[in-house]
C-alpha cells in the first residue's frame, strides 16, 4: 500500500482551478510542472519535483483546444516516465474525441481508440475519467480504467432541490444514461427520437412518452453546440411540457452555445466543472466534482475500491 508522502498531483493548463480543488481535497499542494511553448508552438514540459518511485496523477481534461491539451498530457506523461515515476495515472475528467468511437461511415477513423493508444504508449499506467460518451471506450485501453459518474453530485447538489416530473433522454443513444439516473430518483423517462445528418446538427422526429403539463429534466453527457438539447426542449414544450431544465456533465459550449442557451426556452442548465469555463450565462449552474475525483484518486493511491463510490 502506498504511503501518503508518495502521492504527487500534477496539472497541465487545461483546467488548473479543478486541479487545485482536487489537491485541496487531498490536503496536498500541486506538484510543480512547467509547461512552456516554443515560438513554433512545440510544447516543452519539465517536472520540477523528484518523482522517482512515486505515485503520480496528471490532471488534464482534453477539452478545447483538444489537440493542444492532449499533447500537453502526452508530453507530461512521457516526462514523468523518463523521471522514473513509480506509477502514472492520467486523470481526464473530460475525454476528448470520445464521440469518434465507431466506424459508422466508410473510410473514417476510430479516433477514441487512437487517443487511448497514445495515452498508453506515452507511459500511463492507468486512466481515471468521468462520464465517457459510451462506456465501451474503457475497452479501447490496454491499461486499467476507472470510470466515474457525476450522477451522485447532481442528485445531492441539484436534483433533490428542484421539483420536476420526468427525465428525458435527448436521443436514443442516451437512454441507458438517463434511465440510470431516473432509477436512482424513482422517476419515469421519455425519449426524444432524433436524426443527425451531419456533425453538430440534429432534428427531432418524435417524442416517445406523454409530456403534457410536466416539468422535465433533459439529461445528457456532453453539451457542445447545444443544438440537440435546444431542439429537444423546443419539441417538448411544443408537445405541452410545462418547463424544461438540462443537466449535462461536460460543458464544451462551442460555437456561441451559451448565447443560444440564454435565448432558448430552457429554464436552467446544470453542468460540472470538468471543463474550465471562461464565462457563463445566467442560466448555467456549475457543480464541483473535485471531491468525487479527489476521493477516487485517494482510493487508487491506497489500492482501494473505486466502484464502491457508486453503490
Amino acid at each position: 500500500m502506498c504511503k501518503n508522502d508518495e502521492l504527487r498531483i500534477f496539472s497541465g493548463n487545461s483546467n488548473i482551478p479543478l486541479a487545485k480543488s482536487i489537491a485541496s481535497y487531498l490536503k496536498i499542494e500541486l506538484s510543480p510542472m512547467d509547461v512552456n511553448y516554443f515560438a513554433d508552438g512545440e510544447i516543452f514540459v519539465q517536472i520540477k519535483k523528484n518523482v522517482r518511485g512515486r505515485d503520480c496523477f496528471v490532471i488534464q481534461p482534453t477539452s478545447p483546444d483538444v489537440n493542444t491539451n492532449l499533447m500537453e498530457l502526452l508530453i507530461g506523461i512521457d516526462a514523468l516516465k523518463r523521471a522514473s515515476a513509480g506509477r502514472i495515472t492520467a486523470v481526464l475528467p473530460y475525454y476528448g474525441y470520445a464521440r469518434q468511437d465507431r466506424k459508422d461511415k466508410p473510410r473514417v477513423p476510430i479516433t477514441a481508440k487512437l487517443v487511448a493508444d497514445l495515452i498508453s504508449s506515452a507511459g500511463a499506467s492507468r486512466v481515471l475519467t468521468m462520464d465517457l460518451h459510451i462506456d465501451q471506450i474503457q475497452g479501447f485501453f490496454n491499461i486499467p480504467v476507472d470510470h466515474l459518474y457525476a450522477v451522485p453530485v447532481f442528485i445531492e447538489e441539484y436534483l433533490k432541490k428542484i421539483r420536476f416530473d420526468l427525465f428525458a433522454s435527448p436521443d436514443i443513444g442516451g437512454v441507458a444514461r438517463t434511465r440510470a439516473v431516473a432509477k436512482r430518483m424513482r422517476k419515469r423517462i421519455v425519449i426524444i427520437d432524433k436524426r443527425r445528418q451531419v456533425p453538430n446538427k440534429s432534428e427531432v422526429v418524435n417524442i416517445i412518452g406523454n409530456v403534457k403539463g410536466k416539468s422535465i429534466v433533459l439529461y445528457d453527457d456532453i453539451l457542445d453546440t447545444c443544438g440537440t438539447v435546444i431542439n429537444a426542449a423546443n419539441a417538448l414544450i411544443a408537445n405541452g411540457a410545462k418547463e424544461v431544465r438540462v443537466v449535462g456533465v461536460h460543458g464544451v459550449f462551442s460555437k456561441n452555445a451559451q448565447n443560444r442557451l440564454g435565448k432558448s426556452k430552457i429554464k436552467e442548465v446544470a453542468i460540472t466543472n470538468s471543463i474550465a469555463q471562461k464565462e457563463i450565462c445566467d442560466k448555467v449552474k456549475i457543480f464541483d466534482v473535485a471531491p468525487l475525483i479527489g476521493e477516487a484518486i485517494l482510493r487508487i493511491h491506497r489500492n482501494e475500491s473505486v466502484s464502491s463510490l457508486f453503490i
